[in-house]
Formats: structure tokens, C-alpha cells, sequence
């Protein structure tokens, strides 16, 4: 995977204001995240098509093994870091 999907969520967690509460609950959940991933294979269509689009980034972070790292790690890393600060 990557880093795409990681820092499109982080990107929309930090702009909610929701990047602090999402690293706790992605690290506390680090010991699931081969369940996550068989939970998103099989959720995922369902989850596609309640959802849309915006369910293939958190699908791609689930399903990929250290998934859940890079999302803590573009969530550790301050927006200015991001490749795509630049672009904003």
C-alpha cells in the first residue's frame, strides 16, 4: 500500500480534529489488525455501497498488512511534513 490512502485519512481525521483520539485508537487496535483486515474483506462491499468512495482508503488500510502503522504514522507526522503541504 501506499501512502496515499494513509494520509488521505489522516489529512480528513486532522481536519475534523479528530487525528489525536484516531493514533490512540489505531495503536490500541495494532494486535486486531489481522482480524481487521479479514473483518474488511468481508464487510467491504457492503461497507462500499453504504458508504461509497470514502470507504476504499480505510479498506486499503485495513487490508494491507502494516496498514495501521503507516496511518499512525502520517497521523504522527505534522501536516507541513506532508508531501502534499506544498500543494495546499
Amino acid at each position: 500500500m501506499s501512502h496515499g490512502p494513509a494520509r488521505r485519512v489522516a489529512d480528513e481525521l486532522e481536519r475534523r480534529g479528530l487525528a489525536t483520539p484516531a493514533r490512540l485508537l489505531a495503536d490500541a487496535h495494532r494486535p486486531l489488525e489481522p482480524l481487521l483486515s479479514d473483518l474488511g474483506a468481508a464487510l467491504g462491499p457492503l461497507l462500499g455501497a453504504a458508504v461509497g468512495k470514502r470507504a476504499d482508503d480505510a479498506r486499503a488500510i485495513v487490508g494491507e498488512p502494516g496498514g495501521l502503522d503507516r496511518l499512525i504514522e502520517e497521523l504522527d507526522r505534522p501536516a507541513t511534513e506532508s508531501p502534499r503541504a506544498d500543494a495546499r
